[in-house]
């Protein structure tokens, strides 16, 4: 029986290899879309002690308690929709950044982070409506958001419209969030096919949003693997860029930094018609198994 080649352990804050990116595109005015990777450890700094080595000792006090990574798309054309992606990120993250440490020292539980996200999300769309009522906009203000948040050997997704994850392992690409869109909702119910979902309008017709008269938060629990390669994005990337070619330049990649921006290299060559955000992230073992 092989050995597995992966180490059986968290992995270190230098085995985690991230990049985050985002371009105006080659059409749009303006940028709507936002993006923020960041990480939580629980921190203890001493003051003073005449213990030798205490410092040392205790380092492994400064562990890392969560990885967060999260991309949002203003609604185009809706009023607002860079202060809203914006708005959202900020919110998302103050919630989880008050809950993760007291959430994480409590041996919280599956359905204790799902509450979280799920709360999370609520603190998002309340802002967004909030900063909209308080700048007298009349409309639409609304962003999608999709938000990782990894606890190892755990991680939980949050999804609201159609940006996207994907995770690639072993060859293959899945796109594992759905698109809270008007065409994957008839698909769903049987009334289009996918092949012809791609082809309308529809498909970028949000049924769901943060901001909007209708918000579907879901949240999923996914099990963490050294082998993963993450990609968030929103969809500017995805109208231009096949499931396909995504899956062979993770799969051919190097650093996360050179597979996002080989990913926008290949979206703007193709038109650039959207804003386009993409995070990649992996974990690279530093020592044997």
């Amino acid at each position: 029986m092989s050995k597995s080649p992966y180490p059986n352990r968290t992995p270190r804050d230098d085995e985690v290899d991230i990049w985050g990116l985002s371009h105006t595109g080659k059409v749009r005015k303006d940028n709507q879309d936002h993006y923020l990777m960041a990480s939580f450890h629980r921190r203890m700094n001493v003051i003073g002690s005449n213990l030798a080595d205490i410092e040392a000792r205790l380092r492994g006090d400064e562990q890392r308690v969560a990885f967060v990574a999260m991309v949002a798309d203003g609604v185009g054309g809706g009023v607002g929709g860079k202060e809203a992606s914006a708005t959202a990120l900020e919110a998302a993250m103050n919630y989880v950044r008050g809950s993760v440490t007291a959430y994480y020292g409590a041996k919280a539980g599956e359905s204790e982070f799902e509450e979280l996200l799920q709360r999370a999300a609520v603190q998002a769309h309340d802002a967004v409506r909030a900063r909209r009522d308080a700048q007298g906009i009349r409309g639409t203000m609304a962003t999608t958001l999709t938000l990782y948040f990894g606890v190892w050997p755990t991680y939980y997704l949050l999804q609201v419209g159609d940006s996207r994850y994907y995770v690639w392992r072993d060859g293959v690409l899945m796109q594992v969030t759905r698109d809270q869109t008007i065409a994957q909702d008839l698909v769903d119910q049987g009334a289009m096919t996918e092949a012809t979902a791609k082809r309308t309008p529809l498909a970028h017709v949000l049924s769901s949003a943060l901001g909007a008269d209708t918000t579907i938060p879901v949240v999923t629990r996914h099990e963490s693997h050294w082998a993963n390669v993450h990609l968030l994005c929103s969809d500017g990337l995805t109208k231009h860029v096949s499931d396909a070619r995504i899956g062979e330049i993770l799969g051919a990649m190097t650093s996360a930094q050179q597979a996002a921006e080989q990913l926008l290299k290949e979206a703007l060559d193709d038109g650039g018609g959207d804003n386009i955000t993409i995070i990649v992230a992996r974990t690279v073992p530093k020592e044997p198994a």
